[in-house]
Protein backbone atom coordinates (compact mmCIF):
# COMPACT_ATOMS: atom_id res chain seq x y z
CA UNK A 1 0.00 0.00 0.00
CA UNK A 2 1.53 3.07 -1.09
CA UNK A 3 -0.26 6.49 1.23
CA UNK A 4 0.68 10.57 0.62
CA UNK A 5 0.47 12.24 3.81
CA UNK A 6 -0.03 15.97 2.68
CA UNK A 7 2.28 18.65 5.41
CA UNK A 8 0.24 20.49 7.11
CA UNK A 9 3.09 23.22 7.97
CA UNK A 10 5.93 22.58 5.27
CA UNK A 11 7.81 25.21 6.57
CA UNK A 12 8.14 23.00 10.18
CA UNK A 13 9.60 20.25 7.74
CA UNK A 14 12.74 19.79 10.13
CA UNK A 15 11.34 19.83 13.05
CA UNK A 16 8.81 17.07 11.77
CA UNK A 17 11.18 14.53 9.99
CA UNK A 18 14.05 15.58 12.78
CA UNK A 19 17.71 16.02 12.26
CA UNK A 20 18.85 13.78 9.42
CA UNK A 21 15.25 11.95 9.05
CA UNK A 22 16.24 11.11 12.51
CA UNK A 23 12.38 11.19 13.78
CA UNK A 24 11.30 9.30 10.41
CA UNK A 25 13.86 6.40 10.41
CA UNK A 26 12.12 5.81 14.11
CA UNK A 27 9.18 5.81 12.10
CA UNK A 28 10.39 3.69 9.58
CA UNK A 29 12.56 1.11 12.00
CA UNK A 30 9.37 0.75 14.20
CA UNK A 31 6.51 -0.28 11.96
CA UNK A 32 8.62 -1.58 8.90
CA UNK A 33 7.68 0.97 6.41
CA UNK A 34 9.11 3.14 3.89
CA UNK A 35 9.17 7.16 3.86
CA UNK A 36 9.84 9.14 1.08
CA UNK A 37 9.29 13.19 1.40
CA UNK A 38 8.23 14.65 -2.09
CA UNK A 39 7.52 18.36 -2.56
CA UNK A 40 5.05 19.27 0.14
CA UNK A 41 3.98 15.54 1.07
CA UNK A 42 5.46 12.65 2.73
CA UNK A 43 4.55 9.17 0.89
CA UNK A 44 4.37 6.10 2.83
CA UNK A 45 4.76 2.44 1.61
CA UNK A 46 4.49 -1.19 2.93
CA UNK A 47 1.81 -3.24 4.46
CA UNK A 48 -1.38 -1.70 4.34
CA UNK A 49 -2.00 -2.24 8.54
CA UNK A 50 1.62 -0.67 9.27
CA UNK A 51 1.04 1.81 6.70
CA UNK A 52 -1.57 3.10 8.94
CA UNK A 53 -0.04 3.00 12.17
CA UNK A 54 2.66 4.79 10.62
CA UNK A 55 0.37 7.44 8.88
CA UNK A 56 -1.63 8.08 12.94
CA UNK A 57 1.86 8.64 14.62
CA UNK A 58 2.78 11.34 11.57
CA UNK A 59 -1.01 12.75 12.37
CA UNK A 60 0.13 12.84 16.28
CA UNK A 61 3.32 14.50 15.42
CA UNK A 62 1.90 17.16 13.26
CA UNK A 63 -0.90 17.71 15.59
CA UNK A 64 1.85 18.85 18.23
CA UNK A 65 3.59 21.39 15.70
CA UNK A 66 0.39 23.69 16.09
CA UNK A 67 1.39 23.99 19.89
CA UNK A 68 5.22 24.01 19.32
CA UNK A 69 8.11 24.78 17.33
CA UNK A 70 10.09 21.14 17.70
CA UNK A 71 9.91 17.83 18.61
CA UNK A 72 12.24 15.87 20.98
CA UNK A 73 12.86 12.30 20.47
CA UNK A 74 10.47 11.62 23.62
CA UNK A 75 7.81 13.15 21.74
CA UNK A 76 7.94 11.42 18.82
CA UNK A 77 7.82 7.78 20.94
CA UNK A 78 4.70 9.48 23.25
CA UNK A 79 3.10 9.79 19.67
CA UNK A 80 3.99 6.09 18.15
CA UNK A 81 2.52 5.04 21.86
CA UNK A 82 -0.36 7.76 21.48
CA UNK A 83 -1.07 6.17 17.90
CA UNK A 84 -0.99 2.50 18.66
CA UNK A 85 -3.54 3.12 21.87
CA UNK A 86 -6.05 5.23 19.48
CA UNK A 87 -5.72 2.20 16.68
CA UNK A 88 -6.41 0.24 19.77
CA UNK A 89 -9.73 2.20 20.47
CA UNK A 90 -10.53 3.08 16.80
CA UNK A 91 -10.80 -1.02 16.73
CA UNK A 92 -13.58 -0.62 19.20
CA UNK A 93 -15.53 1.73 17.31
CA UNK A 94 -14.35 5.26 17.63
CA UNK A 95 -13.80 7.39 14.85
CA UNK A 96 -11.11 9.55 14.59
CA UNK A 97 -12.91 12.69 13.65
CA UNK A 98 -14.39 15.26 16.24
CA UNK A 99 -18.07 16.78 16.76
CA UNK A 100 -18.66 19.71 18.74
CA UNK A 101 -15.10 18.60 20.57
CA UNK A 102 -16.21 15.38 20.88
CA UNK A 103 -14.75 12.16 19.01
CA UNK A 104 -17.62 9.90 16.70
CA UNK A 105 -17.95 7.09 18.10
CA UNK A 106 -20.85 4.51 17.86
CA UNK A 107 -23.91 4.84 20.55
CA UNK A 108 -25.76 1.14 20.06
CA UNK A 109 -24.17 -1.61 19.03
CA UNK A 110 -25.97 -2.01 15.74
CA UNK A 111 -23.79 1.64 14.89
CA UNK A 112 -21.10 -0.72 15.73
CA UNK A 113 -21.67 -3.17 13.52
CA UNK A 114 -22.25 -0.74 10.97
CA UNK A 115 -18.90 1.08 11.31
CA UNK A 116 -17.48 -2.20 11.20
CA UNK A 117 -18.68 -2.64 8.49
CA UNK A 118 -17.47 0.53 6.42
CA UNK A 119 -13.91 -0.37 7.64
CA UNK A 120 -13.97 -3.90 6.52
CA UNK A 121 -15.93 -3.75 2.99
CA UNK A 122 -15.46 -2.01 -0.29
CA UNK A 123 -19.52 -1.80 -0.88
CA UNK A 124 -21.63 -1.38 2.32
CA UNK A 125 -25.66 -1.21 2.47
CA UNK A 126 -27.19 0.25 5.91
CA UNK A 127 -31.08 0.59 6.10
CA UNK A 128 -32.76 1.77 8.97
CA UNK A 129 -35.16 4.21 10.08
CA UNK A 130 -34.80 7.74 10.84
CA UNK A 131 -32.66 9.07 13.80
CA UNK A 132 -30.07 5.82 13.46
CA UNK A 133 -27.19 7.75 12.42
CA UNK A 134 -27.13 6.32 8.82
CA UNK A 135 -25.55 9.31 7.05
CA UNK A 136 -23.99 10.88 10.11
CA UNK A 137 -21.57 8.03 10.39
CA UNK A 138 -20.73 7.26 7.04
CA UNK A 139 -19.83 11.02 6.56
CA UNK A 140 -17.39 10.32 9.68
CA UNK A 141 -15.88 6.94 8.26
CA UNK A 142 -15.67 9.01 5.38
CA UNK A 143 -14.10 11.59 6.88
CA UNK A 144 -11.78 9.38 9.09
CA UNK A 145 -10.52 7.76 6.09
CA UNK A 146 -9.60 11.17 4.13
CA UNK A 147 -7.63 12.24 7.75
CA UNK A 148 -5.49 8.89 7.44
CA UNK A 149 -4.48 9.24 4.01
CA UNK A 150 -6.70 5.99 2.91
CA UNK A 151 -9.08 7.90 0.53
CA UNK A 152 -8.14 11.37 -1.21
CA UNK A 153 -11.49 12.54 -1.71
CA UNK A 154 -15.00 12.53 -0.80
CA UNK A 155 -18.08 11.78 -2.87
CA UNK A 156 -21.28 12.44 -1.67
CA UNK A 157 -24.26 12.01 -3.59
CA UNK A 158 -28.39 12.40 -3.40
CA UNK A 159 -31.36 11.66 -5.22
CA UNK A 160 -33.45 14.82 -6.23
CA UNK A 161 -36.52 13.17 -5.63
CA UNK A 162 -39.11 15.24 -4.29
CA UNK A 163 -41.12 14.29 -1.84
CA UNK A 164 -44.59 15.57 -2.23
CA UNK A 165 -43.33 18.81 -3.47
CA UNK A 166 -42.08 20.32 -6.95
CA UNK A 167 -38.32 20.70 -7.62
CA UNK A 168 -39.15 22.61 -10.60
CA UNK A 169 -41.01 25.39 -8.51
CA UNK A 170 -38.52 26.10 -6.49
CA UNK A 171 -36.22 29.20 -7.33
CA UNK A 172 -33.16 30.13 -8.84
CA UNK A 173 -30.88 27.90 -11.32
CA UNK A 174 -30.30 24.57 -11.30
CA UNK A 175 -27.90 24.40 -8.28
CA UNK A 176 -30.04 26.61 -6.49
CA UNK A 177 -32.90 24.32 -6.78
CA UNK A 178 -30.26 20.91 -5.69
CA UNK A 179 -28.93 22.66 -2.68
CA UNK A 180 -32.21 21.58 -0.38
CA UNK A 181 -31.66 17.90 -1.11
CA UNK A 182 -28.00 18.29 -0.73
CA UNK A 183 -28.38 20.34 2.58
CA UNK A 184 -28.66 16.92 5.24
CA UNK A 185 -25.10 16.26 3.56
CA UNK A 186 -23.47 19.17 4.27
CA UNK A 187 -24.78 19.46 7.81
CA UNK A 188 -22.83 16.67 8.76
CA UNK A 189 -19.54 17.76 6.94
CA UNK A 190 -19.96 20.97 8.86
CA UNK A 191 -20.07 19.21 11.93
CA UNK A 192 -17.01 17.75 11.48
CA UNK A 193 -15.03 20.14 9.79
CA UNK A 194 -14.86 24.13 10.18
CA UNK A 195 -16.34 26.32 7.22
CA UNK A 196 -13.41 27.03 5.61
CA UNK A 197 -12.05 23.51 5.95
CA UNK A 198 -14.95 22.29 3.79
CA UNK A 199 -15.17 25.33 1.37
CA UNK A 200 -10.91 24.70 0.74
CA UNK A 201 -11.94 20.71 0.19
CA UNK A 202 -14.49 21.74 -2.02
CA UNK A 203 -12.65 24.00 -4.28
CA UNK A 204 -10.12 22.01 -4.25
CA UNK A 205 -12.58 18.71 -5.42
CA UNK A 206 -11.33 16.74 -2.07
CA UNK A 207 -14.68 16.76 -0.96
CA UNK A 208 -17.94 16.95 -4.19
CA UNK A 209 -21.17 16.78 -2.86
CA UNK A 210 -23.95 16.49 -6.30
CA UNK A 211 -26.83 15.17 -7.18
CA UNK A 212 -27.14 11.16 -8.40
CA UNK A 213 -27.57 12.04 -11.96
CA UNK A 214 -24.16 14.30 -11.41
CA UNK A 215 -22.40 10.64 -11.66
CA UNK A 216 -23.14 9.46 -15.05
CA UNK A 217 -19.89 8.60 -16.52
CA UNK A 218 -17.76 8.64 -13.55
CA UNK A 219 -14.90 6.26 -12.11
CA UNK A 220 -14.07 7.17 -9.18
CA UNK A 221 -10.84 5.88 -8.02
CA UNK A 222 -9.44 6.00 -4.36
CA UNK A 223 -12.59 7.41 -2.75
CA UNK A 224 -15.11 7.26 -0.25
CA UNK A 225 -18.29 7.41 -2.06
CA UNK A 226 -21.69 7.87 -0.34
CA UNK A 227 -25.33 7.41 -1.77
CA UNK A 228 -27.65 9.03 1.19
CA UNK A 229 -31.53 8.42 0.63
CA UNK A 230 -30.86 5.47 -1.60
CA UNK A 231 -34.08 4.30 -1.38
CA UNK A 232 -35.16 6.88 -3.88
CA UNK A 233 -33.47 5.85 -6.61
CA UNK A 234 -34.51 3.25 -9.42
CA UNK A 235 -32.63 0.15 -10.00
CA UNK A 236 -31.30 1.40 -13.37
CA UNK A 237 -30.01 4.64 -11.30
CA UNK A 238 -28.64 2.12 -8.27
CA UNK A 239 -26.71 0.25 -10.82
CA UNK A 240 -25.66 3.62 -12.68
CA UNK A 241 -24.39 4.41 -9.02
CA UNK A 242 -22.77 0.77 -8.16
CA UNK A 243 -20.62 0.86 -11.05
CA UNK A 244 -19.10 3.98 -10.44
CA UNK A 245 -16.69 1.96 -8.28
CA UNK A 246 -12.89 2.50 -8.74
CA UNK A 247 -9.53 1.36 -7.53
CA UNK A 248 -8.77 1.38 -3.86
CA UNK A 249 -12.34 3.01 -2.84
CA UNK A 250 -15.04 2.19 -0.73
CA UNK A 251 -18.72 2.82 -1.48
CA UNK A 252 -21.80 3.38 1.53
CA UNK A 253 -25.25 2.99 0.60
CA UNK A 254 -27.74 4.39 3.09
CA UNK A 255 -31.21 4.86 2.80
CA UNK A 256 -34.75 4.09 4.61
CA UNK A 257 -37.04 1.58 2.85
CA UNK A 258 -40.19 2.82 4.68
CA UNK A 259 -39.25 6.12 3.34
CA UNK A 260 -39.87 5.58 -0.60
CA UNK A 261 -41.02 8.61 -2.41
CA UNK A 262 -40.97 7.01 -6.00
CA UNK A 263 -43.88 7.15 -7.80
CA UNK A 264 -46.49 4.25 -7.17
CA UNK A 265 -44.95 1.20 -8.99
CA UNK A 266 -42.09 2.31 -9.26
CA UNK A 267 -39.41 -0.39 -7.14
CA UNK A 268 -36.82 1.16 -5.49
CA UNK A 269 -33.37 0.40 -6.53
CA UNK A 270 -32.08 0.50 -3.21
CA UNK A 271 -34.58 -3.24 -2.17
CA UNK A 272 -33.62 -4.26 -6.05
CA UNK A 273 -29.78 -4.24 -5.09
CA UNK A 274 -29.73 -5.92 -1.67
CA UNK A 275 -31.55 -8.83 -3.08
CA UNK A 276 -29.76 -9.18 -6.35
CA UNK A 277 -26.17 -8.93 -4.16
CA UNK A 278 -27.21 -11.22 -1.65
CA UNK A 279 -24.55 -13.96 -1.32
CA UNK A 280 -21.99 -11.81 -3.06
CA UNK A 281 -18.77 -11.67 -0.49
CA UNK A 282 -17.19 -8.24 0.23
CA UNK A 283 -20.24 -6.66 0.46
CA UNK A 284 -20.71 -5.32 3.65
CA UNK A 285 -24.91 -5.21 4.93
CA UNK A 286 -26.40 -3.51 7.86
CA UNK A 287 -29.84 -3.19 8.78
CA UNK A 288 -30.17 -0.56 12.31
CA UNK A 289 -33.59 -0.58 14.20
CA UNK A 290 -35.63 1.90 15.73
CA UNK A 291 -33.48 0.77 19.02
CA UNK A 292 -30.76 2.23 17.20
CA UNK A 293 -32.28 5.85 16.94
CA UNK A 294 -30.06 8.59 19.06
CA UNK A 295 -31.53 11.93 17.99
CA UNK A 296 -34.25 13.07 20.26
CA UNK A 297 -36.25 10.72 22.57
CA UNK A 298 -39.54 11.66 20.76
CA UNK A 299 -37.82 10.25 17.18
CA UNK A 300 -38.09 6.86 18.68
CA UNK A 301 -41.84 7.49 19.84
CA UNK A 302 -42.90 8.87 16.63
CA UNK A 303 -41.09 6.18 14.55
CA UNK A 304 -43.03 3.30 16.90
CA UNK A 305 -46.29 5.42 16.50
CA UNK A 306 -46.16 5.59 12.87
CA UNK A 307 -45.06 1.63 12.53
CA UNK A 308 -48.30 0.71 14.96
CA UNK A 309 -50.64 3.01 12.62
CA UNK A 310 -49.29 1.88 9.30
CA UNK A 311 -52.78 0.16 8.01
Amino acid sequence: MTLNITLEQPDKRLALFGSADRHLRMIRDTFGVQLVSRDDELRLSGEREQVSKAAAVLDQMQRKLRRQEWLSVEDVGDAISKARADLRQKAQGEVEVYAKGHAVSPKTEGQKQYLDAIFNHDLTFCTGPAGTGKTYLAVAAAAALLKRGQAKRIVLARPAVEAGERLGFLPGDLQAKVNPYLRPLFDALHDMMDFEQVKRFMVNDVIEVVPLAFMRGRTLNDSVIILDEAQNTTPSQMLMFLTRLGHESKMIVTGDTTQIDLPDGQPSGLVDAMNKLKGIKGIGKVELQRSDIVRHRLVQNIVDAYERRKD
